[in-house]
């Protein structure tokens, strides 16, 4: 899925725009077991409950792409008669009115996520007339051949509130403050089936992590059956490690260099392209040639990326670079210019050492003083 389909779903949980049908959840204490469930019409409940639901749905639906929201794909096996595709299916087709299904999804989840603490299981139907659109992007509300119908689940954990004092307006007075078990964002979720080409993708899953480094693998394993690529720090931390051993000795700034800014310049290319950067061994491999490694070293990169990733591991270009600075760092030093400034850093030898050479420009500022680069004096600034 792309930013622009997730925020045309998004854009659904609000009050203006709400279809959704009907709203189911289970609370689990931190001994697995179910207090309670209830299962009602969305639009039957209170507004002000109304909109912390819709705070709640919006959040799994919100992140980074590629970080922690990813489109995963079933394999085949998952898509056979008994597997994870095919029960979500039939979750999604009874409209969460198959109190059986419901059990049985609910304890599903109870079985295989792990947290510590009490949590909160919301579940969701909607059905949502696609509008048509114009080939400029404008909608027509009237223009509609297309019914996406889906189920939006999340886990939210359940906290006591912080202990402190309350103003007690009845009796004007302050008083020790009631703790109550209060729902807090979720920690994890997922849109079944995708929304792809603003239609109904089966085949997909959209799958939301607070954190993404943590995604909670045999979760998603055993509840979607979908298999998990490399977290966003995984990926960088592999792509660190084939340049390195791809390069070896000649593993210097100036190639690293030339890496960084072919990555920049890649990013600045695709800037308006609504899907993530993908970049397989192919690419890597072309972006380091483009970056002057020499044909030795690359004769030995497709073993280092299948010993290090995996020979079809892919790679999000928005996980292997920063595009907020351009870091050299030393155990005692570390140095940070704007990306597309990495012209400012150079390298030479002086009096046999190997130093950095950082081109001054404009103003200069060390804590907080601004200082005169060499060379300045107050009789030029007068003149």
């Amino acid at each position: 899925m792309t930013k622009q389909e997730i925020s045309e779903i998004k854009k659904l949980l609000t009050q203006k725009k709400c279809s959704i049908t009907r709203i189911c959840g289970c609370y689990v204490d931190g001994e697995k077991n179910k207090k309670t469930e209830f299962k009602q019409a969305f639009l039957a409940l209170p507004e002000e409950e109304m909109f912390k639901y819709f705070e709640i749905l919006r959040k799994t639906l919100s992140g980074t792409l590629g970080k922690n929201m990813l489109t995963l794909d079933f394999p085949l096996a998952s898509e056979e008669a008994g597997g994870t595709q095919e029960f979500l299916l039939r979750l999604r087709d009874s409209k969460l009115k198959d109190d059986a299904l419901l059990e049985e999804y609910f304890d599903k989840i109870i079985a295989n996520y792990e947290f510590v603490g009490n949590y909160l299981i919301l579940l969701i139907h909607d059905a949502y007339d696609v509008p048509g659109k114009t080939s400029d992007g404008i909608e027509m509300e009237d223009a509609s051949d297309e019914v996406y119908e889906y189920i939006l689940s999340c886990i939210c954990p359940v906290e006591l509130s912080k202990p402190g004092l309350s103003y007690n307006a009845a009796e004007n007075i302050f008083q020790n403050r009631v703790r109550d078990w209060i729902v807090t964002l979720p920690e994890t979720g997922f849109l079944f089936p995708a929304f792809t080409d603003r239609c109904s993708d089966i085949h997909s899953v959209l799958y939301y992590s607070k954190d993404p480094e943590e995604l909670n693998e045999n979760f998603v394993e055993q509840l979607l059956g979908c298999p998990l690529p490399l977290s966003a720090g995984g990926q960088l931390e592999t792509f660190q490690m084939i340049i390195e051993e791809t390069l070896g000795d000649d593993c210097n700034i100036e190639t690293v260099k030339n890496i960084h800014d072919k990555l920049t310049t890649m990013a600045e290319e695709y800037k308006e392209d609504p899907a993530p950067v993908v970049l397989a061994k192919k690419e890597v491999k072309t972006i380091l040639a483009d970056s002057g490694v020499a044909n030795k070293k690359l004769e030995e990169f497709d073993r280092h990326y299948d010993e290090t990733a995996g020979e079809n591991t892919s790679l999000l270009m928005s996980n292997v670079m920063n595009t907020r600075s351009f870091e050299v760092k030393t155990p005692d030093v570390v140095i940070k210019v704007k990306p597309e400034r990495t012209d400012l850093i150079e390298t030479r030898n002086l009096e046999g050492r190997e130093c950095l050479v950082i081109q001054l420009g404009g103003d200069v500022v060390v804590n907080g003083i601004t200082i005169r680069a060499s060379g300045e004096s107050a009789e030029e600034d007068e003149a």
